[in-house]
Formats: structure tokens, C-alpha cells, sequence
């Protein structure tokens, strides 16, 4: 006679799920993570933060001065400038290359990879990507002895074909060294959104083309009622990553024109290294960097909100 035996009895609430003080130890494996985040993130801004209550120069003694750096900061030109700059940075690392990107990304999706092979698509998609890999450093002296006023490929090329009149100073000259530095930034960055959109539409289903193709719509007809829609989380990705990537570089800036000529290229963090490192000025570089980081979050949450408000709003359809 055989003896059946009952499983264990599992611990669970009132409601019939299982008890939370048994997922408890989870949260144990998110510890090294957020020491990690707290170490790296948190403290680090956090001093900051107190230094721009600040006067220092970053040796001896720190003179507290309360929200002196602030007041400063609101009236400073050079700041508001600085500003200005990085909504042209934004232009050039975010607006542009997410259109461009994605214009690219279809087009290599739907055109290249179907008439040539999706080998050719993913040469092509490489290519695009090669200047995200490149260092900064590198990228950037390229870059500088192309656009060199003398001797540069660049006005060597324009006198060659009979445009001489056109040559320029690029990046010494306060009218043409932010367009300068825009048009290199969509150069480095147009690989990035390239790369993220072709694998969006991977996970696109190919009956939704099969069937508009059917129907008589166009590549583009395509690409707005279907390819536009269905990559739009990775949209929101892409302009997100963009957007911070935009406000704080540095990079580029540093090694191009070091902000000039005049402020006419500088940024914020920029700025704020002169005022850590070249001006001594710890203080005054902390309140900028304080609020570049402030920016940078509320940006950050309009732009999840917004998000989320969106994927409610195509789930109650």
C-alpha cells in the first residue's frame, strides 16, 4: 500500500499570495549596486554640492560663502553663453542625428538589406557607427587638421575645385567654429541612434510591410504609419541618451577650440573645468556643475514621464 505524502506547505497571506517576507532577501543582491551607485554618485555629489557654498582654490583652507557662487553664476554672460551653446549641441547630437538616424536605419532596413543582402546593411551599419569608437582625442585632431586654415584637406579641396573665396579659418573664427564643431558632433554621433533603430526593427513584425506593401503603400507611406510607431520606446531612448550626452560634452570642445575663439564654443562643462582647473576657482566650477547635474535630472524625468504617459496612452487604444 503506497503512502501518498502532501508537498510542503509554502508560507502565504490572507490573499492567497505568496508571503513578501520571503522576497525580502532579493533586495540583498541590489546592495553591492547601490553601495557601488552611492560610492560613485551620490558622495561624489554631494561634496560638490557643498562646494558651491564655497570659496576654494583647492588647496588650504574653504571659505563657506553661502549662495554667493549662485548669485555670481545667474549674472555671469559667459554662463548664459554657455547655455546657448549646448541648445546648439543639442541640435547637433540630438535633433539631427535621431531624424537622419532613422531615415538611415530604414533605409538600410527596408531598401539595402532587402535588394543587396543584409551583409551589405550591416557593413554599411558599421561604418556609420566607426566614429562612436574612435577616441575623442583622436577623432578630434583629425578633425582639427582637416579644418586648419592653411594647409587643412578642407580648403585644400574648396581651392582646388574654384571655391577659394569660400575658405575659411573654421574653427578660429567666432561666425563658423560652433557651425564647425555642430557638423563634426553629427558626424560622431549619427552611428549611435544608426545602430539602436536597425535593431528596433528587428522586432517589428514583417507582415505589417508585407500587408501595406500589398496595399499599394510606398517606402515612405511605410516608414510614417509603421516604422515611426513601432520603434517609438527606442525613439525615446535614443533622444533621452542624446539629449545627456549633448549637455555634458566635453570632449570635443577640449580638444577642437578649448571653447573659442572667445566663448563663441565654450559649454557648461567646459566652463566649469576652467573654473576647477585653470582658474582655480573650485567653488564657482562646483555651483555650475551643480546646476549642469540639475538640468540633466529634470530633463531626465520630463523626458521618462512623457515616456510612460505615452505607452499608457497606445495601451488604451
Amino acid at each position: 500500500m503506497s503512502t501518498l505524502t502532501k508537498p510542503p506547505a509554502t508560507r502565504a497571506s490572507g490573499t492567497g499570495t505568496p508571503d513578501r517576507s520571503s522576497s525580502r532577501g532579493y533586495w540583498l543582491y541590489l546592495l553591492p549596486g547601490g553601495l557601488l551607485f552611492a560610492a560613485v554618485i551620490i558622495l561624489p555629489f554631494g561634496m560638490n554640492l557643498g562646494l558651491s557654498f564655497a570659496s576654494w582654490p583647492g588647496v588650504g583652507d574653504i571659505e563657506w560663502t553661502g549662495t554667493e557662487n549662485y548669485v555670481r553664476l545667474f549674472g555671469d554672460e559667459t554662463f548664459w553663453a554657455s547655455f546657448r551653446n549646448s541648445v546648439a549641441m543639442i541640435i547637433a547630437m540630438v535633433v539631427v542625428p535621431t531624424a537622419v538616424g532613422l531615415l538611415l536605419a530604414s533605409v538600410l532596413f527596408d531598401v539595402i538589406g532587402k535588394r543587396f543582402g543584409g551583409r551589405t546593411a550591416s557593413t554599411l551599419r558599421a561604418l556609420y557607427y566607426l566614429p562612436q569608437i574612435l577616441p575623442v582625442a583622436i577623432a578630434g585632431i583629425v578633425m582639427g587638421w582637416i579644418l586648419r586654415p592653411q594647409d587643412g584637406a578642407l580648403n585644400t579641396l574648396l581651392e582646388a575645385v574654384g571655391l577659394g573665396d569660400v575658405t575659411q579659418n573654421w574653427l578660429g573664427d567666432p561666425g563658423t567654429a560652433l557651425p564647425s564643431v555642430m557638423a563634426i558632433m553629427v558626424w560622431v554621433q549619427i552611428g549611435y541612434p544608426v545602430v539602436i533603430f536597425m535593431a528596433a526593427l528587428q522586432r517589428v513584425d514583417p507582415e505589417l510591410y508585407e500587408a501595406a506593401e500589398i496595399d499599394g503603400a510606398g517606402w515612405f507611406r511605410r516608414f510614417r504609419a509603421i516604422t515611426i510607431p513601432q520603434i517609438r520606446p527606442e525613439t525615446f531612448v535614443v533622444a533621452l541618451t542624446c539629449t545627456i550626452a549633448a549637455m555634458k560634452v566635453f570632449g570635443p570642445v577640449f580638444v577642437l577650440t578649448r571653447g573659442g575663439p572667445g566663448d563663441a564654443t565654450n559649454v557648461p562643462s567646459y566652463f566649469a573645468y576652467q573654473n576647477f582647473f585653470e582658474r582655480a576657482d573650485v567653488g564657482y566650477g562646483a555651483a555650475i556643475s551643480t546646476i549642469l547635474t540639475l538640468i540633466i535630472i529634470v530633463l531626465s524625468v520630463i523626458f521618462i514621464r512623457f515616456q510612460a504617459k505615452s505607452e499608457r496612452k497606445e495601451r488604451g487604444r
